[in-house]
């Protein structure tokens, strides 16, 4: 770890725990991108504001080489409703920062801090907070608004803290290291009526139910041997009551794959099914399938620099240079489709000392903001390389 970043630590404690407490959903994270620009301009670097609505990009330059990179962090919290009693607890009810967006941008602002003053590097870096990632949105409204234009980088990296893998090690691997996400909604129409009464309707809730059983046949017995995908069904919603047979029916869920082939197959099956078995009780059945985010795949080259980097900030025992696929999915996915680049795990524990991302019990661990930080530092040093 870098001393000065040590000496940094309660400063970036005050940013994240400022800005958990603020929490502010995608597109419209005003006061966090004011709160980074404000930040950023207080360290001598030069700040860019508004880019993809509100999202933030700091120029740092040092030495006479053209070499660019950029180093990207989210900014955008979740719509669920914190239950810590921390005491910077959300002061905004039913958003929180329940995946650790809050301690991503204060790794970068910890490292620009250092950079700014103590970076021994040659060449420019580029600090990107990226507004709606949670909603897989931002990464093109940024490039959408000129980013790689105005700001041409040779690569980009990426970081998300992970629970589940040992507290401050890293995972990572070259090609693809993170799934595609679909979402899909099943909307059935019946007849409902009264549930002492269920021969004078058409039940849409038992369509649903014989629904929801088939779709977990999909993956089994759809998809081949060598094929990966899941297929999660995680909302069913009906118009009923305690005594009332519903008349609609909505079935929301999600997918994950690795490749377009599968994603095309389990839309096609889950149509089929759908159809089929609205037919075959007589009601209406519809599928609304959208494609959300798409597979995050690594380029080999920043991937060898980013487990340098790592290995550098952590030791080579903690660094997995060749993990397992993460079945999460990430928005930075859109801009490595743009320009070569690296995405890195950064382990935040196990189950016991860390509740999972999205949970809301979950709070990103402090003590993980100088190892993050140390690591941008030392793939900014590493990559534009001061004589």
């Amino acid at each position: 770890m870098i001393e000065e970043i040590n000496s940094l630590y309660k400063n970036m404690l005050k940013w994240r725990h400022d800005i958990h407490k603020h929490p502010e959903l995608g597109f419209d994270e005003n006061r966090t991108s004011n709160k980074v620009a404000e930040l950023l301009r207080s360290f001598g670097i030069e700040t860019h504001i508004g880019i993809g609505r509100s999202g933030v990009v700091g120029v740092l330059k040092k030495g006479l080489s053209d070499n660019a990179i950029g180093l990207r962090a989210d900014m955008d919290a979740l719509p669920i409703e914190e239950m810590g009693e921390h005491q910077y607890k959300s002061i905004h009810n039913n958003i929180f920062h329940g995946c650790g967006h809050d301690g991503h941008t204060t790794m970068l602002l910890g490292a620009a801090k250092y950079l700014s003053d103590h970076g021994k590097f040659d060449g420019t870096v580029y600090f990107i907070f990226q507004p709606s990632e949670e909603n897989g949105r931002g990464a093109l409204a940024m490039m959408n608004d000129g980013l790689l234009d105005r700001f041409p980088m040779a690569a980009i990296y990426g970081l998300h803290n992970m629970p589940g893998i040992p507290k401050g090690e890293v995972a990572v691997k070259s090609g693809q290291m993170m799934t595609s996400e679909d979402n899909f909604v099943i909307n059935i129409k019946g007849r409902g009526g009264h549930a002492s009464m269920p021969n004078m309707t058409l039940d849409p809730l038992v369509v649903g139910a014989e629904i929801v059983s088939a779709l977990q046949n999909i993956v089994s017995r759809t998809l081949g041997p060598n094929e990966w995908g899941v297929l999660s069904v995680t909302e069913f919603i009906t118009d009923g009551a305690r005594n009332i047979i519903p008349s609609n029916v909505s079935i929301k869920g999600d997918v994950r794959a690795l490749t377009p082939e599968v994603q095309v197959k389990i839309e096609q099956r889950m149509r089929e099914i759908v159809a089929g078995v609205s037919a075959a009780h007589g009601v209406k059945g519809s599928v609304d399938y959208s494609k959300e985010f798409i597979v995050l795949d690594n380029t080999e080259q920043e991937t060898k620099a980013a487990v340098k980097a790592a290995i550098k900030t952590v030791g080579e025992e903690n660094v997995d240079g060749n993990c397992t696929t993460c079945t999460c999915s990430e928005d930075f996915a859109q801009f490595l489709r743009q320009v070569s680049g690296c995405f890195i795990l950064l382990g935040a524990g196990d189950a016991e000392g860390q509740p999972p991302l999205h949970n809301p019990c979950y709070d990103y661990d402090d003590d993980l903001l100088t190892v993050g930080a140390s690591y941008w530092v030392n793939l900014t040093q590493q990559e534009l390389k001061a004589d």
